[in-house]
C-alpha cells in the first residue's frame, strides 16, 4: 500500500526542531506517511510561491506544525493559502504540549489545532479530522 505523501509547513525561525521530530516519525516502520517535501526557506516572491505550489500540488496532505509564533511566519501562511487555493487537504498540529500554539494567519476560524500524538498523527494523515 502506498504511503500518504505529506508536505510539512513550519516556522523555520522558531520551530525547525519540530520538523526534525516529524521526519523521525515518518521513518517509523508503521508510519502510514512519507514526507514528500517541506517548507522552502527562501525570500517570499512569485518564484518561491511557484515552487511551493508545485510541491504542494504533488502531495496528498499538508501538515502545518503550529508553534508559539506561527502567526508571524509569513511563509507558513503563504503555504497554507496555496493548499487552500489548490484544494489540498491540510491539518494544523500542536507543536508543543504545555505551550500556547498559535494558528497561522491564513488559517480559517474553524480550523482546529490537533494534539501531536502518534495515534492522532496517523488518523490526521489518513483524513480523519
Amino acid at each position: 500500500m502506498a504511503k500518504t505523501k505529506v508536505f510539512i509547513s513550519f516556522d523555520y525561525d522558531h520551530d525547525e526542531t519540530l520538523k526534525v521530530f516529524l521526519v523521525g516519525q515518518a521513518r517509523n516502520s508503521d508510519s502510514p506517511f512519507e514526507l514528500a517535501d517541506w517548507s522552502i526557506k527562501e525570500h517570499i516572491d512569485e518564484n518561491w510561491k511557484a515552487k511551493a505550489r508545485t510541491r504542494i500540488k504533488a502531495v496528498d496532505v499538508v501538515c502545518v506544525i503550529c508553534g508559539e509564533h506561527t502567526n508571524t511566519a509569513a511563509g507558513v501562511s503563504a503555504e497554507l493559502r496555496i493548499a487552500q487555493d489548490e484544494g489540498v487537504p491540510y491539518f494544523l498540529l500542536n507543536g508543543y504540549s504545555g505551550k500556547t500554539c498559535i494558528k497561522p494567519i491564513a488559517a480559517k476560524a474553524e480550523d482546529q489545532i490537533y494534539n501531536w500524538t502518534w495515534d492522532n498523527l496517523k488518523i490526521l494523515v489518513g483524513g480523519g479530522r
